[in-house]
């Protein structure tokens, strides 16, 4: 479990395709300023929004799987070494909660159809598959790219966020374009209650 404040990045080192993994499937090894302990290999990690497994630590990198299944709902399919994700380590018992409740469960992706900016912040339009509208709602919360956001616009085809400067600091989505691919989660509550009442 994660809240989509993201404090840190790493950049993707290498991109294995092993064939004692099976087929279709791949391990990412991303360098970062973030620290894991060899007690921490097992652990779940968000990854542009994505529940990673770290299954080895290097010296100054650590390596993650990523499964055909992973791999279908997410924008790893595309991922290329160079590219900077999102980091955040699992919450623990006490831990401050300022986001929301995030599960590193992807449900799909979107694409960044245009972006507008008004003083420092930025306002990013995505897309919006129909079959995914009743589970965004104006004022609620949304992951992208593993980052807690709140929805300011939904059209029926498209949903607005507004991205503030602090935000941009921290995150990768201060390199979002037009064209780009993301991750999207669903808020947890609405996903549960709309499987409730459908």
């Amino acid at each position: 479990m994660f809240n989509g404040i993201v404090y840190n990045q790493g950049l993707i080192k290498n991109i294995f395709r092993n064939p004692k993994y099976v087929t279709g499937s791949l391990v990412i090894e991303i360098v970062s300023n973030i620290s894991f302990k060899k007690q921490d290999i097992g652990e779940s990690v968000c990854c542009d929004g994505v529940c990673l497994t770290l299954i080895r630590i290097k010296k100054k990198s650590f390596l993650f799987y990523l499964s055909k299944e992973t791999l279908s709902r997410s924008n790893f399919k595309n991922a290329k070494i160079g590219k900077y994700i999102n980091i955040e380590k699992s919450l623990y018992h006490g831990k401050k909660i300022s986001g929301h409740y995030i599960q590193g469960h992807v449900d799909t992706t979107s694409i960044v159809k245009n972006i507008k900016i008004i003083d420092r912040s930025w306002n990013v339009y995505f897309t919006l598959n129909k079959k995914y509208r009743k589970l965004v709602i104006e004022k609620g919360s949304i992951s992208v790219n593993g980052v807690s956001l709140t929805v300011s616009k939904v059209t029926p085809s498209s949903f607005k966020i507004t991205i503030i400067p602090h935000t941009l600091k921290l995150t990768n989505l201060i390199k979002l374009k037009k064209g780009d691919k993301v991750n999207i989660e669903f808020d947890m509550v609405g996903k549960y209650l709309n499987n409730i009442y459908k």
